[in-house]
């Protein structure tokens, strides 16, 4: 039957893929999926694998989710639509209202808000404590306690998380529990082999690894992972199918970059040690056997003009995030821990003359000589 124009440009042939063998992935951009009957929209409720809907679903999101499980030892895994979204997705697979949580005091700003304000609408409970010493905190677990919540390598001050003892403790007192795993990497260490429930990552930062997407992955043991993928599909915190590509072909080159990161990343803090301008330099030297990350935390001395740090820092930019193939620098204080109560940030030591630095791939020579050039230039020395 011949079509108007009008229907005809609208109903265009739709190219045929199925017998073409693409090397990489499609982009499956498209918000819903066809179906050629009834019988066959009714087979995707009753479980055939068929996809429906972006929200619930996608080729692009389940390749990446299915592709960091693998390299995290794990049953399974969703992208989400950020770090955050996939942390939010793991709590509420496991505690509900009226529930409690234990919680790490030194992690991420934007967690610690999380976990400590956005929960509270939820009805659960969160106590912050020091896990440095893990059989203390007996004291903090109640009768309605249900997981507890870490970083492997916490931010900014890199405490390396004794991951086993906490999963022992866990075990012990029947408790979930959670890593956020984004600083390690699966390169550098995989929390499931040690037991752990479920591990969170942002992979904005060394999955995806170019700083030009905002992505999440959950992973866990698949009960926990389809509890958590519910929670994505209702709340809206799916990962975009574009965006799942360029996160899924930043992985690729995740090893790579991060080997060579964290191999700048330690040179860098053992030049630092020597200057007599840097009070403190954190690195978890020699704690991970694969390497210890491609963070440096520092505090500067007093004398060092924080302005004029940053000013004279050039190639090396100044970026609220991290883990990008290019050396940068974030401030704590104004950005990622900024939101922390002002009794917290002083616990921690987060204070002015905190720096945290994020290592890339460039030549080691350099990125040593930009910071001792940029240290030494703020406390008044002629260079």
């Amino acid at each position: 039957m011949k079509r108007s124009i009008h229907t005809e440009v609208v109903h265009q042939n739709k190219k045929d893929t199925e017998s073409i063998r693409s090397k990489a992935t499609p982009i499956f951009q498209t918000s819903v999926f066809q179906f050629k009957t009834l019988e066959d929209l009714e087979g995707h409720y009753e479980g055939d694998g068929s996809y429906l809907y972006t929200r619930n679903g996608n080729p692009n999101t389940d390749e990446l989710g299915q592709a960091i499980a693998k390299l995290e030892g794990a049953e399974d895994g969703v992208a989400t639509s950020s770090g955050i979204s996939a942390i939010l997705a793991g709590i509420l697979a496991v505690v509900q209202n009226g529930d409690h949580i234990l919680a790490a005091e030194d992690l991420y700003g934007g967690t610690y808000h999380l976990l400590g304000h956005e929960l509270k609408n939820f009805g659960i409970q969160v106590t912050f404590a020091d896990f440095t010493e893990i059989e203390s905190l007996q004291s903090h677990v109640h009768s309605n306690t249900k997981l507890i919540y870490s970083e492997s390598i916490t931010n900014p001050f890199l405490r390396v998380e004794k991951i086993a003892e906490l999963v022992n403790f866990a075990k012990k007192n029947e408790l979930m529990t959670m890593i956020d795993n984004t600083f390690a990497t699966p390169i550098l260490l995989n929390p499931i082999e040690l037991g752990v429930d479920l591990v969170a990552h942002s992979a904005t930062k060394y999955i995806g690894g170019h700083s030009d997407v905002s992505a999440g992955v959950l992973v866990g043991r698949k009960e926990l992972v389809d509890k958590a993928r519910q929670k994505v599909v209702g709340l809206g915190s799916n990962l975009s199918p574009f965006e799942a590509w360029l996160t899924m072909r930043g992985s690729k080159t995740m090893a790579l970059r991060v080997e060579k990161q964290a191999a700048n990343a330690k040179e860098l803090a053992n030049a630092l040690v020597e200057s007599e301008l840097v009070e403190k330099v954190y690195y978890p030297q020699n704690e991970l056997p694969k390497g210890n990350g491609a963070i440096v935390t520092v505090t500067l001395q007093q004398k060092v003009n924080m302005s004029v740090f940053f000013s004279a820092l050039d190639w090396i930019k100044i970026v609220p995030s991290l883990a990008g193939v290019e050396t940068t620098v974030s401030y704590p204080i104004a950005t990622s821990h900024r939101a922390l109560p002002k009794e917290a940030k002083e616990k921690l030591g987060i204070t002015q003359h905190v720096v945290r630095i994020s290592v890339g791939i460039e030549e080691l020579f350099d990125i040593v000589q930009q910071f001792t050039k940029a240290i030494e230039q703020a406390a008044g020395k002629s260079v």
